[in-house]
This record gives structure tokens, sequence and C-alpha cells, in this order.
């Protein structure tokens, strides 16, 4: 056999391919890696499988090999299986002898190119335009396997014959199954990837109906174009109906319509151009056929007329201004065309794209001017030729401005925000003006200094986006706005706006500046934060080793001083003063200060302190008595001749003491206190004897 074919416009290798996972695509094409693709499609009381290499030499031998098709039962009733039951549903499935192919092939022609893929001793493609050329296929092989798969995907029976699909009749609606068709071909010859799918009765579901469906006539034609993408993992390729009465509809393509390289479609969109009579009414719609040769249901139905297109466009070309309001335009058209319409109509808008009005009608087609006589300060202009047939063209549009010395009010309504990230977004109420042209927006970080402009050009929505860095000293960010008019006709300057920054740079720390240690109390001093936005001053202490801190002051940036009276004597204490502003960012501490309190109280005096005189050895001796242990005993003396002063210091177990350093008529008088071993001192108590 030597069969040689048309293909109608468009190709793609396969609709399978399409139904296919993109990431198992990519994952063959960046890894080299040769696998099989398999989908599923389920229907009310079977399930069909099909699939393909992505390879045309593993194509080849697997049509030699086969394939191993498995079917798993995992779930039943619901419940998952414990031990899954796997069935062998072909064991070698591979191509169908030619023998099998030699009736159908008579009757069609996707059966004969299968064929002649399959065992031809040749295969060669032709078509109009150089077919060749746009699909670029150099190998044989590579031939064979494309139009294999292309032909395969139209009809699930010759698919089946090729070994590319099978039905499972033997199906269960209450049982879920993995179905895993995988290559027979030895691993030693070539590594091919199996392929499986989850699937099971319940999983039906109706082919989905065409959507987006659109037609646009012109002079004699129809294009015709829908969204292939949306609906690729359903239909590969679709027929296209024609109708004149909405009712009878035939179709006007021999093979099924695609789209060459849809992978590589930049707009996702298949258009087809049809042939027809102008003023007659058409309705077209299209049908999908599934990878396994399922039509699904027909789309929305288009409809419309082509028209001849007028032979000549206007073309606006001067503009007299009579004054500020009005204006007398003036076109070409050739002489030629006058008699194909029925004059002209002058078309205005405030906008180059916005929505045009008629202004003028019935313009005379013998006509080359007009005057208009309402100008506004910004104006554009079209000019229509009105075709006899219904048939219209338009000029291109012309701006047209009178001399303009007024400026846009000023702007109102400027408002704003600033985020975490520092992204500012400005807003505010659009100008009335029917000439503005848009806005330029200045910006400050300070009040005082003068503002920079943002824009380049006039920024024509009333709204702007900026970015400020949030992390600077900078606290606040100033903008102003001016609009513009067509003619660069400025306005005031807005109100300015402050917009406050995110606070995330915490306040500059306070600093501690004096201490003392009085009578077991503590005076402190510190000077305040530098920050402007600080809320409070916090003072915390912490005693001895703890780790816990406590506040005992929080003030409002009056107080620097602090006396803390509950510093208990002997203890260590560590103070530290925080900033904290009104976003509650707090500062770092000051430097810790850590005091220790010395014991400053005194112990209880001594009693029962006593001098007697002991004339048997000429002595005063003394004696006393304390309760508390002390480190030891100042002992002082006095005379009519001498001062108090300390004579003697003894332990703090000893409680007697004998002074012979005396004299006969002297009065004496002693003193005694005791001593800590912290330093405290009792308080002196006295005794006067005369020796």
């Amino acid at each position: 056999m030597n069969f040689k074919f048309l293909l109608i416009l468009f190709f793609i290798a396969t609709g399978i391919s399409n139904a296919q996972d993109k990431q198992a695509k990519d994952t063959v094409q960046d890894n080299k890696e040769i696998g099989i693709q398999l989908i599923a499609r389920v229907q009310k009381d079977k399930i069909l499988l099909r699939w393909a290499v992505n390879d045309p030499i593993a194509w080849k031998k697997l049509n030699r090999y086969g394939y191993l098709i498995e079917r798993i039962t995992v779930t039943r009733d619901k419940k998952t299986l414990a031990n899954p039951e796997k069935v062998v549903l072909a064991k070698v499935l591979k191509p169908e002898p030619i023998e099998a192919w030699e009736k159908i092939i008579e009757t069609n022609d996707d059966a004969a190119i299968v064929a002649q893929a399959l065992y031809g001793e040749d295969f060669a493609v032709t078509g109009a335009d150089n077919m060749e050329a746009i699909v670029n296929l150099s190998e044989e092989t590579q031939q064979r396997f494309t139009f294999a798969l292309y032909s395969a995907d139209k009809d699930f029976q010759i698919a089946k014959k090729a070994g590319l699909g099978i039905e499972d009749n033997t199906v269960k609606p209450n049982e879920k199954y993995i179905y895993r068709v995988s290559s027979n071909v030895p691993e030693t010859e070539m590594k091919i990837l199996y392929s499986g799918v989850f699937v099971g009765l319940k999983d039906y579901e109706p082919m989905p109906k065409p959507i987006d469906f659109t037609a646009n006539f012109t002079d004699k034609s129809a294009m015709l174009s829908w969204n292939f993408k949306i609906l690729s993992h359903a239909y590969g390729s679709y027929y296209i109906e024609r109708s004149t009465d909405k009712q009878n509809f035939k179709r006007i393509t021999d093979k099924p319509y695609t789209s060459l390289s849809q992978e590589n479609s930049n707009n996702n969109r298949i258009f087809y151009i049809d042939s027809i009579a102008n003023n007659t009414a058409y309705s077209y719609r299209i049908q999908g056929i599934s990878s396994f040769g399922e039509l699904g249901p027909y789309s929305d139905i288009v409809s419309g007329k082509g028209k001849e297109l007028l032979k000549y466009v206007p073309h606006l070309t001067v503009k007299e201004f009579k004054d500020d309001t009005t204006v007398n335009l003036i076109w070409e058209f050739p002489e030629e065309g006058n008699n194909e319409i029925t004059g002209f109509e002058l078309n205005r808008s405030d906008e180059d794209g916005g929505k045009y009005t008629t202004v003028v009608k019935n313009i005379s087609p013998k006509s080359r001017n007009v005057v208009y006589n309402k100008l506004l300060p910004s104006n554009y202009f079209t000019l229509t030729a009105v075709g006899k047939n219904g048939n219209s063209r338009t000029s291109f549009p012309m701006l047209v401005q009178p001399v303009d010395s007024i400026p846009p009010a000023k702007p109102i309504g400027l408002k704003g925000t600033i985020d975490s990230l520092g992204v500012v977004k400005l807003t505010w109420t659009p100008n009335r003006e029917k000439d503005m042209l848009g806005y330029r927006i200045y910006k400050a970080y300070n009040p005082d200094e003068e503002y920079s402009q943002l824009t380049i050009s006039p920024s024509e929505p009333n709204t702007f986006e900026d970015k400020v860095v949030i992390k600077t000293l900078n606290s606040k960010v100033y903008y102003k706005i001016i609009a513009v008019d067509y003619r660069y006709n400025m306005s005031v300057f807005s109100e300015p706006l402050i917009l406050k920054k995110p606070d995330l740079i915490p306040p500059a720390s306070p600093v501690f500046t004096k201490y003392e240690i009085k009578d077991g109390a503590v005076f402190l001093e510190w000077a305040n934060s530098s920050s402007d936005d600080v809320a409070v001053h916090q003072l915390y202490r912490r005693e001895n080793d703890q780790q816990d801190w406590s506040l005992i002051l929080e003030t409002k940036n009056k107080e620097e001083k602090y006396q803390d009276k509950n510093a208990i004597e002997g203890n260590t204490y560590s103070y530290a003063i925080y900033a904290k502003d009104e976003s509650n960012l707090v500062s770092i501490p000051s430097p810790f200060l850590n005091l220790f309190i010395p014991k400053y109280s005194l112990l209880p005096p001594v009693k029962g302190f006593f001098a007697q005189v002991n004339k048997t050895i000429n002595t005063i001796d003394l004696s006393w008595d304390y309760s508390n242990e002390v480190e030891s005993f100042e002992i002082y003396k006095s005379s009519d001749k001498d001062a108090l002063q300390l004579i003697q210091i003894v332990t703090g177990k000893t409680k007697r003491l004998s002074d012979p350093t005396i004299t006969i008529n002297t009065n004496y008088k002693y003193g005694i206190r005791a001593v800590a071993k912290d330093g405290r001192m009792s308080k002196m108590d006295f005794y006067t004897v005369k020796f």
C-alpha cells in the first residue's frame, strides 16, 4: 500500500497528548524520559482506555512487543481492600495484523492512514500549501508515528485495532480501579515508563459543551474562533457545521478541524475562515471530538451576515477655527465614491478611544467640509461615509482644541495610605474639566523643603502608587498634586497631604545621669529619650540575682528623677529605663545601673554597762551585757583632764574589762558601743565613776 492524503489546514500530532498532565510532559522533555501516557473515559457501563507513547522509536518497538494491560481493584463499596485484586486484561496487546485492516481501509481514510503507517512499505505525506514545510517531519518513522496517532485520535475503533486502546466491560459500579499500561519491550533494548490511572464508574461525567465560540462577519467571509485550551483535556478536534435557516446544519469540513501546534499557541484560540455570500444570514455551531472518538454536545449557535466593504475611506485633513467654539472641518474623499454613499456623518468624543456620538447627520455626498459650533476645550472628531448598502467607513480621529489659557481647578480630596512595606497609595477627586490631560504628583520629606516631582508625564487616573523607605529618621512624608489640561495649563497645588510612616524604628534609649544612696533610699536621675514620638518612659528594677524585672515607674515623659524608698539594706539592685513610642515600639534599655545598698540602721544599745572602783588592786572594773552577736566592743574613756578617746577594742564575746590606768581623786567617764561584722554600730552608752 502507498497512501497519500491531504490534511485540512491545521494539524496536531495527537489529541491524547493534550489530555496528559503537563508536568509529565515537562519531565519527558527535560529529562528525555520515554514513557506511555494513559487516559480513561468513563461511560455508563464501561471504561475506555487510550494511551500513546511519546517517542516514535518506542512506538515502533511496542508495535512489535506489545503492551501489558492490568486492572487492580482498589476499593469496593467505598472501602479499601486489604489485598487489592489484580486482573490482566491483555498480556500482549499489539496492532491487529494487516489482514484485519483490508476491509475497513476501503471506506475509512483514517484506517488507511494507520494501516499504511503500520505496514506500508513507504510512507509519503503530501498536501496543499506544501504541508511538508508546515509539519517539518523529515524522517519516515516520525511521519508514521505522528499520523498514526493523529488518525487513531479520531476513531476509537481504529485506536483499538492499532493497539492503542481497550474497552473494559467487566467493571462494577461499586468498585474503583487502577489501570496500568506497561511496555513488553525488554529494558535491554529500551526503557519505557508505564502509566496508570485511578477511576471507577461513578466518575462518569457527560462530555462538556464547547464555550467561547464567536464569529466575526466581514466582506464575503466569516471568521470563526473558539478557545480550545479550556477544553483541551476533553477534545482534540472539532466538526464545524453551518446553516442558512438555523435548523438544518451541515458539516463544512470533511475532516475534523484542529489547530496547528496547539501547545505553542499564544492566544489559545482556533480560527477558521469560511467563504460566504454577502447579505445572506449564516449560522454556525461546533462539536468536539474526544480522543475516544466521542462526539460532544453542540456549542451555542452564532449568526450573522457578510457585508460588502465600502471601497473608499474619508480622511479629515484641515481644521479652521472661527472662534473659541466654532471650527470648519475639511476632508478628502474620492469623487468616484459619491455615488456609493448616501452622505457623511460627523462624530465627536471627549477621548481618542472613547465612545463617539454623531453630532452632524445627513451631510451631502458632495460636501467636503462641515462647520461645528459647540466645541469644548478638547474634542476628537471622526467622519463616517455612509454606504448605500448599509456598509460604512470611518476616518481616523482628529484632535481639535481651541485656544485655551484657563488652567484646571485646584485638585481636592487628596488622601492616601502607607502600608508596612512602604507602599503608598494616593487617591483624589477627579477634576471635571473636559480637557484634562492628567495630574503631576510631588513629594517631600519635610514641609519646609521644595517638593520634587514624581511623575515624568501627567498621570491620567486619579490614583497613584509610590514607595518610601520606612526605616529612616523622617517619620512623615508629604504629597501635593496639580492638574494639567491638554494645553499644559497647570492648576495650583492641592492642599498638602501629610502621611505618617508605619513606625518600625524603636525610640532612642534614655540614659541614667546620676544616682545617690542615702539613708537606705536610692535617688535616680536620667535624661529622657530624644525621639519625638515617645509616649512613656518605664523604669524597671531587678533584685539581687533574680531573672525577672519589675516595673516600678511609668511616666509620660515629665519626670526625670525617682526615689526608690523600697530598697532593702544589704541587697543589690539593678535598674533599667526604657522608652516606648506611640506605636508601642520599645527602645533598647539604658545601660544597667547596678547598686549595693549598705546597711545603715544602728544596732541596739549595750545594756547593763557598769563601772566599779576596785581599791584592792587600784582598778576600775567595767562590765556589760549584750544579747546580739557582734564583731567587737569599743571602749572609750575621758577624765577631768583628758577628752573622750578610744582606749581598747575587745571581742564580741567579752563582757568585762579592768582599767588600771587611773589616778586618785579623778572623775572618769567611760563609754561603750557594739560593732557588727557589717560595720554597723550601736549608740554609745556612758557611765561616770570617781576614783
